[in-house]
């Protein structure tokens, strides 16, 4: 396998949703994995996910966990995960779920760089940017 660069989320209790979220904007195949299944199968974090991932068709992976009880969990703004491309259709298809029930804090439409290019928090924390490349 080569090597690949790719997001990890981390949520407190939402990752579960979160993942059903994105295969439902990307889909693909998702497959979940829980604390209770690796070893604490009666601890608070039993149902909680350890590790999920997300590989959609397209080549996209997407992989994300649960922060255990007892363990800190800083949501940020440091950070934004960036959709782009010159395939319109399927980048403006994933800007229309990815900001429904989201904050737009960048409305997408055409940009001074010539770009069609919109920023967005989704409904579970995740910032995103998606610019649609206009040579």
């Amino acid at each position: 396998m080569a090597s690949r660069l790719n997001p990890y989320l981390s949520f407190r209790d939402d990752a579960r949703q979160a993942m059903e979220f994105y295969k439902s904007v990307f889909g693909g195949t998702l497959t979940l994995n829980t604390f209770g299944e690796f070893g604490s199968p009666e601890g608070a974090d039993a149902d909680k996910v350890m590790h999920a991932q997300l590989e959609a068709e397209n080549g996209f992976t997407l992989m994300a966990s649960d922060t255990p009880a007892g363990m800190e969990h800083n949501p940020g703004t440091n950070i934004s995960v960036s959709l782009s491309g010159d395939d319109a259709d399927d980048l403006r298809g994933y800007w229309d779920k990815l900001s429904d029930g989201g904050t737009v804090t960048v409305p997408f439409e055409k940009q001074m760089w010539g770009d069609e290019f919109g920023a967005c928090v989704d409904k579970f924390g995740i910032p995103w940017m998606v610019n649609v490349v206009h040579a």
